[in-house]
């Protein structure tokens, strides 16, 4: 049977976007990117060793706090360096390259877990997490400091001086950008809980080897956003961000839909299969875009951390949400409410969203 809790370290999409913003702001301020990067990392190791190893109540709340603020370290960091090396030009083909390396792990990562979960011990999913750790620190070692620009890195123009900072007020009118995260938001109200509730179904009906069936619809989409995220960076310089936008939120009500009409593993595999496509486009175009919308004003990695933290609420909300509305109305209703909120978030991008590609670029 999958629990919660080992069916969220499968997860390759499961974020943990507490701290966002404090990690954003941070993330602005601090020149040493890669200290944070490497803190956050060997967080994660000190959190999973803790989880394997001291399974009191006490020592596995405070691990769970540790891991949830890893990702207000690494995660907008992470987008900070790579702004900060490429520049906005690049930044669209370096995030859908980002996006394919990280769908890579997760997918070698679920399939590792799942096999240690299913043969070795529940345990053993903790012990491997801490000696990913390793080989993770050992990449980021080979980055070179001196070639991540700062003011680049949090998408201010390169003569601005290090402590000019937009205000935060000016962000909170910038109405593509208010626009933009409503839909996110919307999103992920809708997407959030699907995955969990397929697999509280799994842990049900195939209650036998659940680890493995869970992990491969943990690895479906992985593997398809890793062939096709390259491609939406690529295309998103050439046909914009919007038409790829519209897809990728169009495709979601049709997920929600087919898992409304049955839940026969076929079918779970064909929607995985979709979720993988609006994991690509949604992942990608979301850096690209508040990287557009963010120029100039030294304050991408803050938006991207506000914008990261609403979108965790929104996630938590779902699944709480969804647990109680699936329990009162039923698994057709459930997942069909899910998609009229897919179809609300996908109606604001086409209605109110215009293109954001610049029609030039300055670094």
């Amino acid at each position: 049977m999958v629990s919660r809790r080992y069916r969220h370290r499968l997860d390759g999409r499961w974020d943990r976007k507490r701290g966002r913003v404090p990690g954003g702001a941070l993330s602005d301020a601090v020149r040493q990117k890669k200290m944070l990067v490497a803190l956050g990392i060997a967080m994660i190791g000190v959190a999973a060793l803790i989880i394997a190893f001291v399974p009191s109540f006490n020592a596995i709340i405070f691990a769970e706090v540790l891991h949830g603020l890893t990702a207000g370290l690494i995660t907008p960091v992470i987008a900070a360096i790579s702004l900060g090396l490429v520049g906005r030009q690049a930044m669209s083909l370096r995030t859908g390259r980002n996006y394919r390396y990280a769908a890579g792990g997760h997918a070698a990562t679920a399939a590792l877990m799942g096999f240690a979960g299913s043969y070795v011990s529940r345990n053993a999913i903790f012990i491997a997490a801490a000696l990913l750790c390793v080989p993770a620190l050992a990449a980021l070692s080979s980055i070179k400091s001196e070639e991540i620009e700062y003011s680049r890195a949090r998408n201010a123009p390169s003569d601005q001086r290090s402590n000019d900072f937009a205000p935060v007020w000016v962000l909170m009118k910038n109405r593509k950008l208010l626009l933009f995260a409503g839909a996110l938001v919307l999103f992920q109200l809708a997407d959030a809980s699907m995955l969990p509730l397929v697999g509280e179904n799994l842990a049900v009906t195939s209650q036998q080897n659940a680890s493995l069936w869970m992990s491969a619809l943990i690895i479906v989409p992985q593997i398809v956003v890793a062939l096709l995220a390259p491609w939406i960076g690529y295309h998103s310089e050439k046909k914009g961000r919007r038409p790829l936008l519209l897809i990728g939120f169009a495709i979601e009500p049709v997920r929600a839909a087919l898992l409304a009409f049955s839940n026969a593993y076929s079918f779970l595999v064909i929607a995985q299969v979709l979720d993988g496509v609006t994991g690509a486009v949604i992942g990608v175009m979301t850096i690209v875009v508040l990287a557009d919308l963010t120029t100039g004003t030294g304050r991408f990695n803050l938006v991207h951390g506000a914008v990261g933290a609403l979108i965790g609420i929104s996630a938590s909300l779902s699944t709480a949400a969804s647990g109680y509305f699936f329990q009162d109305f039923g698994r057709k209703l459930g997942f069909l409410a899910i998609a009229v909120v897919a179809c609300a978030a996908t109606a604001l991008i086409w209605a109110f969203l215009a293109e954001t590609k610049p029609s030039h670029y300055v670094d």
